[in-house]
């Protein structure tokens, strides 16, 4: 099973910005963010594939927010700029093993790191 683990969390105001990353234990993943705020499901946010290419997002974060993938380091980001108090939840990372395509349902993931928690205050 392979080992997922976010940072960069943190409490941040309504309009700035944050960049979480999440360092995997092997490579060939598609990869993709995902988030939960009290209360709710767990929601789709951004994913990439394998490759580092093909992004897509939820329409909630579109123009605001970037994922991007470092397959020299096994590592997804999610640059995430002008925030808003409603994204504020426990942002996930999730791994599957493909070497193409992109996943925006959760169902698609079989591996998950342990969240890391973002806060945005007005």
């Amino acid at each position: 099973q392979m080992q997922l683990v976010e940072s960069g969390g943190g409490l941040v105001q309504a309009g700035g910005s944050l960049r979480l990353s999440c360092a995997a234990s092997g490579h060939s993943f598609a990869m993709g963010w995902f988030r939960q705020a009290p209360g709710t499901g767990r929601e789709f946010v951004a994913a990439v594939s394998s490759g580092g290419d093909s992004p897509d997002y939820a329409d909630s974060v579109k123009g605001r927010f970037t994922i991007s993938k470092d397959n020299d380091k096994n590592t997804v980001y999610l640059q995430m700029n002008s925030l808003k108090v409603e994204d504020t939840a426990v942002y996930y990372c999730a791994a599957r093993f493909s070497l193409v395509g992109t996943y925006s349902q959760a169902r698609d993931y079989g591996d998950w790191g342990r969240g890391t928690q973002v806060t945005v205050t007005s």
